[in-house]
């Protein structure tokens, strides 16, 4: 570098001269061509905005060395970090639920439309009668008395099963 070269020139020459350099070392350091590149680019955009002290120090080139081995560190804590927070947040996966009884779905399937709403909203969603009658638009004592017919009728058509007989 001439001291007299104005410092954006001093710079472009430089860079010129050291990136290709800084690049290659950071990937072999780092054995990944992406962030090899990722890692001098941001040293070199850093010894950029502080040209005028780097451009003094007695090996600038060092100093960037030094800020792209600092942006590789940084990536892998931040890689590791991102890996430790997933494994920590992964869900287990859900198991599928079980098979319903064939019998009993048969059974459901003879409910009138509302009945099988209710029976499917109070037995399988799990919801209190309240909520069942919130999500159907009816009273609580209409889902209370579907409800209760429903459960009658599929006794009837289920009793035959359970005592080993087919309907």
């Amino acid at each position: 570098m001439r001291r007299h070269d104005p410092p954006a020139l001093e710079f472009e020459g430089w860079y010129r001269r050291e990136f290709p350099r800084v690049r290659q070392a950071m990937t072999m350091a780092t054995g990944d061509a992406g962030l090899g590149e990722e890692a001098a680019a941001e040293a070199f955009a850093l010894a950029l905005v502080h040209w005028g002290r780097v451009s003094g120090m007695d090996s600038p080139g060092g100093w960037v060395y030094a800020t792209a081995l600092n942006q590789v560190r940084r990536s892998w804590r931040r890689t590791a970090l991102e890996q430790r927070h997933q494994a920590r947040t992964r869900q287990a996966p859900v198991p599928p639920p079980e098979p319903p009884d064939t019998a009993l779905w048969r059974a459901v399937a003879q409910l009138s439309p509302r009945a099988r709403t209710a029976i499917a909203l109070r037995y399988v969603a799990d919801l209190p009668e309240a909520e069942v009658a919130a999500a159907m638009n009816v009273s609580r004592g209409t889902v209370a008395t579907t409800l209760s017919r429903a459960r009658k009728h599929l006794a009837a058509l289920l009793e035959p099963a359970m005592n080993g007989d087919r309907p």
